[in-house]
């Protein structure tokens, strides 16, 4: 047995470790010990802030700190995220915030800012890749870390290292964070969910067993509720209930998750963390306060839409081989359409021009709850938009744009608008 305190570090490693750790740390009284006979062993971490969110609003203003929180858009938009007084009652992620208010009416809701959390999120994913090149975030703030061989370079074990590493995340970012410790990446993230917020929780080989067979069936990586419901039709609640049958049967029944289900209620997963997963899709998208059906309006804001994702494929030196229009109906109905480009695209022009008509086909007097545009099959920017000889605009509008950018990029983003963004001068206020 190994133990370790997460305040002072204090360790006590096999044979002079006791068989029954004190409830206290002997060095410093802290009650946050952790221990385990796999302690200083185990290379695979799963690091999750805790409400990330929530918790960056709640550091910089400390008059939140003991309320419940939200983040989330206006009255008609959905929950981003929350802390967990606010979850108390019953608030998650993704929920409507009309429903989140009747939860919880005394909540305080605070709009997402983004620029502030990406701040935040690249602090701790620094201090994640200093200590190890084989960092594979799952998003701003979440991340696995493999730590294999890194005993020698730290002085120290790796539960040390990471426990030393969440002690400065607060420090220095102000902002906490749970650990998940074990030998591969689906046990790492199942432990990090264990004992939040402020967790470090442990899942070695020796217990995982033992520990999944009582769990239920949604704690598997990668079961959402549908899959869920359907295992629950087929009686199967508990992992245990799984374990009887073979993998032949398990993907006979739930096809190639079925190879996944019978790996992971094993504790069996070879993957290997992966630094750093290609951008996918580049997107932005918007919730209004009340429905709209009007075309003129959607358009405006679809023009609002193409400029920001437009911004995003220049900054991060992408080209958008395909264009994709999202739209949510009044009654929550997904909506989503695609069109392939002629040739990769930066501008935001061609992404206007290849949404409208897409938007123009489902304005038939529907009424819209959010609208989204983005790009996909990114490619690299230096392919974007070459000349078309079919479209000898092109250049010319390829220019303008260019030219835009570059007044924007001095004076600042509203220093400069394209026609179809001016809404007039201001009104003035007698």
């Amino acid at each position: 047995m190994s133990l370790l305190c997460r305040d002072c570090f204090h360790w006590e490693k096999n044979k002079s470790a006791r068989e029954h750790p004190p409830k206290r740390c002997p060095t410093c009284n802290s009650p946050r010990i952790l221990s385990h006979p796999e302690l200083g062993d185990l290379t695979m971490a799963h690091i999750d802030c805790d409400a990330f969110y929530a918790s960056v609003e709640k550091r910089d203003n400390p008059d939140l700190r003991d309320k419940p929180v939200i983040i989330g858009g206006g009255q008609r938009g959905v929950v981003s995220t929350c802390c967990y007084l606010a979850r108390l009652y019953g608030v998650r992620s993704a929920m409507p915030m009309y429903k989140a208010l009747q939860a919880c009416p005394k909540a305080v809701i605070v709009p997402p800012n983004m620029s502030k959390y990406k701040e935040a999120g690249h602090k701790v994913r620094s201090m994640m890749q200093a200590l190890t090149p084989l960092v594979e975030p799952l998003s701003i703030d979440e991340a696995f870390l493999d730590l294999s061989g890194t005993n020698r370079l730290h002085g120290h074990c790796v539960a040390i290292t990471l426990a030393k590493l969440i002690k400065k995340i607060e420090l220095e970012v102000g902002i906490t964070a749970s650990v998940g410790l074990s030998y591969n990446k689906s046990m790492a993230k199942i432990a990090s969910d264990l004992d939040k917020p402020r967790g470090f929780s442990i899942l070695g080989r020796s217990n995982t067993q033992e520990f999944l067979k009582e769990q239920p069936v949604r704690l598997i990586w990668g079961v959402g509720k549908s899959l869920e419901q359907s295992l629950h039709r087929d009686g199967l609640r508990q992992i245990k209930d799984l374990l009887p049958y073979s993998e032949e049967e398990l993907m006979k029944k739930y096809g190639v998750m079925g190879n996944r289900l019978y790996h992971f209620i094993r504790g069996e997963d070879n993957r290997t963390v992966t630094p750093k997963s290609p951008t996918k899709s580049i997107s932005n998208e918007t919730t209004f306060n009340q429905d709209i059906s009007d075309f003129q309006k959607l358009s405006d804001i679809l023009w609002s839409l193409s400029e920001n994702v437009s911004a995003s494929l220049k900054i991060k030196k992408y080209a958008a081989g395909t264009i994709n229009l999202k739209l949510k109906t009044s009654e929550f109905k997904l909506i989503s359409r695609s069109r392939k480009s002629f040739s990769p695209t930066q501008l935001a022009e061609e992404i206007y021009r290849t949404t409208l008509p897409l938007l123009k086909e489902q304005c038939n007097g529907q009424r819209f709850r959010l609208i989204g545009v983005g790009g996909s099959d990114l490619v690299s920017g230096e392919l974007a938009d070459p000349d078309d000889f079919l479209d000898p605009q092109k250049e010319k509008r390829k220019k303008i744009e260019g030219a835009l950018d570059a007044v924007r990029n001095k004076l600042g983003k509203e220093s400069i608008l394209k026609g179809r963004s001016y809404k007039g001068p201001p009104k003035k206020i007698s």
